[in-house]
């Protein structure tokens, strides 16, 4: 299970960093252009946060296969390391997606509303597929459903595309795209915290250091006594 932080925002970006095991961070344009920093200068703080292994998910603008094929390799040029190039599953997003591949480019097909737009990609060669699971769900269709088919398409065309599940309202979405075989997911600052509170775990906390207290004292931790 991989799980990526979808920001560009930089102060969150180094406190997720610093507390959770993360294995990258996502943006998307309208992610980017929120921060209303130099684009490149950007990713390349986000970079020097993360280091060169973690995943770097940046998406391409253009409309047509070739803007993007120079989108990409300008991005790769500029940025460096562990990068994907997130390309929308349009048929011209399809033919870049072919283009690229033999040029060991790594590739996340985004946008993605459907299992054959997943299936597709992942046959054009792209290395994960996201699917927009709240977004899906938006439009009267279960997105939680849409991640299983096509988890199910891909084990039955036996191809190694892995599922980088997307846009969550809530962690119960999270837990049940993880439940049903994604590889992966991203989320917001605000949902990645989420996954670890529970009242339950704090009350125990505070009882465990009430009942340490009445023995050995407030204040006083394993190394004071």
């Amino acid at each position: 299970m991989q799980y990526l932080l979808d920001t560009a925002e930089i102060e969150s970006i180094k406190k997720a960093f610093e507390l959770y095991p993360l294995d990258g961070v996502t943006t998307n344009p309208s992610i980017i252009a929120k921060e209303n920093k130099d684009f490149i200068s950007l990713l390349n703080q986000i970079r020097n946060i993360i280091g060169e292994d973690k995943m770097l998910h940046v998406q391409v603008l253009a409309k047509n296969a070739e803007q993007m094929i120079k989108e990409a390799k300008y991005l790769k040029n500029k940025i460096g390391g562990n990068i994907y190039i997130k390309i929308p599953v349009t048929a011209q997003g399809i033919k870049a997606i072919k283009s690229l591949k033999p040029h060991n480019y790594q590739i996340t097909a985004t946008a993605i509303f459907t299992p054959q737009q997943a299936l597709m990609a992942a046959k054009a060669g792209a290395d994960f597929v996201a699917p927009y699971v709240n977004r899906i769900s938006n439009t009267n269709v279960s997105g939680i459903k849409v991640v299983r088919e096509i988890i199910h398409l891909l084990k039955e065309n036996n191809l190694k595309t892995k599922v980088l599940a997307a846009s969550f309202k809530n962690i119960q979405q999270i837990h049940e795209v993880t439940l049903n075989g994604a590889q992966a997911i991203t989320a917001p600052v605000e949902l990645t915290e989420k996954l670890l509170e529970h009242s339950g775990t704090s009350n125990s906390v505070e009882e465990f250091i009430k009942d340490w207290e009445t023995i050995y004292g407030k204040g006083n931790l394993t190394y004071d006594i």
